[in-house]
């Protein structure tokens, strides 16, 4: 483990971060309060911008084949444009759809369509699902650091030591922007962040299944927490007839702040929860799949648990 690049990549992180918040291009991207939204001040959104040039950084001095470059740049130039000034969600939908194509071409050797489709959506789904969860102080930050430190240490167990250095350097980029975007939050994440995080949760998590890494559940497992609430939100607006693309607050996770937990006290009951689910699927990298199926099901009933008491309690504000 290079931990002088880490290092580095921390302190290059944490400047660009100091830079956007307070230099010449404090307002190049702001975020102003909406429906969704759980601040109230104008607050820069650029910080996904600083985590993934740091990033991609590293992974440059680590020699990585040039495709993961390539294309989380790609997504980065449209999402930042996207957070600049606007697009419309048909063109910031068909670059992730080039993007991720053109990884599932690159990397997905010797499966079907068949299977081939359903990755995209897949991927397709993540990509979005991580933007639709920033949307509190430290969340998504948080998400990266443990779901990709879960990735990092199933590669090193695995002796891929490029890619455990790789998820390393998600982690470090990720550590550092909670410096500054833990509550209260001087800078958001911002689509430059949250779509290529999205991209590359899906994209390393198919990665190390197709290294034979980890099992194809591995990565379902450890971005449960996002997967969860944005999927059951997805279907519940879904059912009651909600225009799915409008801004909205009802994540389980903007609940909690909005029943008064607040944003630092839902990031770390998140962490938690993240933590215990990285390991519980790291646990389950080398067992039997009796073992791995009560893991999934322990995991399914917390989550069931937590959001009926969720609801509940929901429920009771409403007249």
């Amino acid at each position: 483990m290079n931990y002088w690049l880490l290092s580095a990549e921390f302190v290059f992180t944490a400047i660009l971060l100091l830079y956007l918040i307070n230099g010449r291009l404090a307002h190049l991207a702001l975020d102003k309060p909406n429906e969704r939204s759980l601040h109230t001040t104008l607050t820069p959104r650029t910080g996904g911008l600083a985590l993934m040039a740091g990033v991609l950084a590293g992974w440059a001095y680590l020699g990585v084949q040039a495709y993961w470059l390539a294309l989380p740049l790609l997504l980065i130039f449209v999402s930042l444009i996207d957070d600049i000034r606007g697009l419309p969600a048909r063109w910031r939908f068909l670059a992730q759809a080039v993007v991720c194509t053109a990884f599932l071409a690159i990397g997905a050797n010797g499966l079907g369509w068949w299977f081939i489709a359903p990755l995209l959506v897949a991927m397709l789904w993540m990509v979005n699902l991580y933007n639709f969860m920033d949307g509190s102080d430290g969340l998504a930050g948080g998400m990266a650091f443990f779901g990709f430190s879960a990735y990092g240490f199933a590669a090193y167990w695995g002796q891929d030591l490029q890619l455990a250095m790789m998820n390393a350097c998600i982690v470090a980029g990720s550590l550092a922007f909670l410096v500054f975007n833990f509550n209260p939050a001087r800078i958001f994440m911002g689509d430059a962040g949250s779509v290529p995080l999205g991209f590359l949760a899906a994209a390393i998590g198919l990665h190390g299944w197709q290294q034979e890494l980890w099992p194809l559940w591995f990565p379902l497992l450890v971005f449960s927490p996002f997967i969860v609430d944005a999927t059951v939100t997805l279907v519940r607006r879904l059912l009651r007839g909600e225009v799915i693309w409008q801004a909205h607050r009802s994540h389980y996770y903007q609940r909690l702040i909005q029943m008064g937990w607040g944003h630092k006290k839902t990031a770390i009951a998140e962490y938690c929860l993240m933590l215990l689910v990285g390991m519980a699927a790291c646990y389950g990298l080398d067992q039997s799949l009796a073992v791995v199926s009560i893991i999934f099901a322990f995991w399914l009933a917390v989550y069931v648990v937590l959001m009926a008491m969720i609801d509940a309690r929901w429920a009771e504000r409403l007249p």
